[in-house]
């Protein structure tokens, strides 16, 4: 039987009104990315036994050494790959996870096109999103640290996983102007940062601590 908000608290509005008022309480204004979460039911990219723990303001584990990102950081990772624009063409997203983030954007932006590298997750993130008629999402099992050339150029490029350096290949795709918001660091010495595209140079900003799973090569089946 489907549940429904009368069967199961965590899917009530208040605790996703909670949620929001918690996100603008740190910082973030951007009301339309406070929309784009208040409407992605993040209960539905939990395992059933963490349901209940949905719209804490927490990151939670999803299965196959991965999580979903916590809420506060997906929210200033949208605010700051969007800036002072209201909605983006294209956007490239490399780990698409529990598809929680993929949701989100898919709200704000024309286009995403989100690579994810682990198949059951890629697989079970696809069955959800044709399930629910998103047509704007295009996923690809693959490598994401080579991007996805074949579509660029992308006006943003959002990194669900942390790495020293990000790859060239990434910086490669962006259009003019564009934004790439990522975890820049090694394990416990992460940072949120972004890079602006100007011309043939890029502008870096780092200004959140956070903790993310490393950004890998290769592909899991």
């Amino acid at each position: 039987m489907t549940a429904t908000i009368s069967q199961t608290g965590f899917i009530s509005k208040r605790a996703k009104q909670r949620l929001i008022d918690t996100l603008r309480q740190k910082g973030i204004q951007n009301e339309a990315v406070l929309g784009a979460i208040a409407d992605s039911p993040r209960h539905d990219f939990v395992e059933e036994a963490l349901k209940s723990r949905a719209y804490e303001d927490k990151a939670l584990p999803i299965g196959y050494r991965q999580t979903i990102s916590q809420p506060y950081v997906v929210a200033l990772m949208t605010e700051q790959l969007l800036g002072k624009q209201s909605r983006l063409r294209a956007v490239l997203e490399i780990g698409t996870g529990s598809g929680f983030q993929t949701s989100v954007l898919s709200k704000l932006v024309d286009r995403v096109y989100t690579i994810e590298r682990v198949g059951p997750l890629f697989r079970r993130a696809r069955k959800y999103f044709s399930e629910q008629g998103i047509d704007n999402i295009f996923l690809r099992h693959a490598d994401g640290t080579a991007g996805w050339p074949t579509r660029r150029p992308f006006d943003g490029v959002i990194v669900t996983a942390a790495t020293p350096q990000i790859p060239q290949a990434l910086f490669a795709q962006l259009s003019e102007g564009g934004t790439l918001v990522a975890p820049e660091g090694a394990e416990g010495k992460q940072k949120l940062s972004t890079w602006k595209k100007i011309g043939r140079q890029f502008q870096h900003q780092s200004f959140e601590d956070v903790t993310f799973v490393p950004l890998v090569t290769g592909v899991e089946h």
